[in-house]
């Protein structure tokens, strides 16, 4: 694994020069790597990792796994890129399910909305044979991060008493 593309993802904020000093590299090496790894698109931009559970009126969080028929020559290529190309998808996924084949985390203002998307938008492609819906109820741990933390485990002690 690369060590440097690995400090990139926990902390997208280190300068040039803090990365070049963990790794023992040149400034200008890492600046040409990054730069490498952008025109490559392996490194696709920054991005905050936000804690959504904690912000009032920030909607809800589903994730739906799609049944699918995969099509000639493209397989899932064509129904994945249709299912991203909604602004309230965030991520797709292909999945290794004997149940399901596409996984999209989608965000919405209300359950409704959701309920909504998935009945007049996903469940219409002429590809997608099934759908599930999965509710998002609260998030522990996104991108690395553990949003669980001490005052909410202690609370969830205190009741467990």
């Amino acid at each position: 694994m690369d060590k440097l593309l690995e400090l990139l993802e926990k902390n997208p904020e280190f300068s040039a020069a803090q990365l070049a000093s963990m790794l023992g590299e040149s400034e200008e090496s890492v600046r040409k790597r990054i730069e490498s790894y952008k025109e490559k698109g392996i490194l696709k931009g920054t991005k905050s990792l936000i804690n959504w559970d904690k912000v009032p009126g920030s909607g809800v969080w589903a994730l739906i796994e799609l049944k699918v028929t995969p099509q000639p020559e493209t397989g899932f290529d064509d129904t994945a890129k249709i299912v991203m190309s909604y602004e309230n998808v965030e991520n797709v996924y292909l999945a290794a399910s004997s149940r399901y084949d596409l996984m999209a985390l989608v965000r919405g203002e209300t359950i409704q909305e959701i309920a909504e998307f998935v009945s007049k938008r996903l469940s219409t492609l002429d590809a997608v044979i099934g759908t599930a819906t999965n509710f998002v109820l609260t998030r522990y741990k996104e991108g690395g991060v553990a949003f669980y933390d001490d005052e909410t485990e202690d609370e969830q002690r205190s009741l467990m008493m």
